[in-house]
């Protein structure tokens, strides 16, 4: 029978165990992400402003975005994304993982809902950069993702974090699976248990 305890993500060191004291710093980080969701995300809520039943349209493409991140003047990368109608108002959204490049290490990640530009006289509606409408994860936190992906009106991921500075950037030593959902007017996250909690 399997154990169902975490299974660190690097090699076996002492520091890689997860202890108590790791997983209350990865409750506080889900904790931050959740916080800063509610107060980055706009009070008009939905995702594109346009009205439910309208034709639907293309998804945003994310490469167009310019994401609020400092990467030395280069643009982001996008690793990762997945559309969907995730507020549920006829029009598609999409998520966007990105990062700054790097050859070596493991840059912290952002994840961003992005809608379609607004449409002005001026430009012709041509040209018109996709609007970040929700940040899910800032890249001030320091996380990386994996397993993301879009499924229906759900979004998935697994945050993977360090539980100190003194974990290599490469080798993160925490990880929790979270899911994001429109309820209420806004996103909503919410994390799996933890592998071996009660």
């Amino acid at each position: 029978m399997e154990s169902s305890r975490v299974q660190p993500l690097g090699p076996d060191l002492a520091h890689t165990h997860p202890r108590p004291v790791h997983w209350l710093a990865t409750a506080a980080a889900v904790a931050a992400v959740v916080a800063g969701s509610s107060l980055v995300q706009p009070s008009d809520a939905k995702a594109s402003g346009t009205a439910p039943h309208t034709v639907a349209a293309k998804a945003p493409d994310p490469r167009a975005a310019r994401y609020p991140m400092d990467c030395g003047g280069a643009r982001p990368d996008v690793v990762d994304r997945g559309s969907g109608d995730l507020d549920g108002d006829g029009q598609p959204e999409t998520v966007a993982v990105v990062r700054c490049h790097s050859a070596t290490g493991t840059p912290p990640s952002g994840v961003y809902v992005l809608s379609p530009g607004e449409r002005s006289g001026s430009t012709g509606g041509k040209g018109v950069a996709p609007r970040i409408v929700a940040t899910f994860v800032d890249p001030k936190e320091g996380m990386s993702i994996r397993d993301f992906a879009v499924r229906g009106k759900k979004v998935s991921a697994t945050l993977l974090g360090y539980s100190s500075a003194k974990v290599p950037r490469c080798c993160p030593d925490l990880q929790r699976q979270v899911n994001w959902q429109w309820r209420d007017g806004k996103f909503v996250l919410s994390a799996l248990p933890v592998p071996g909690s009660v």
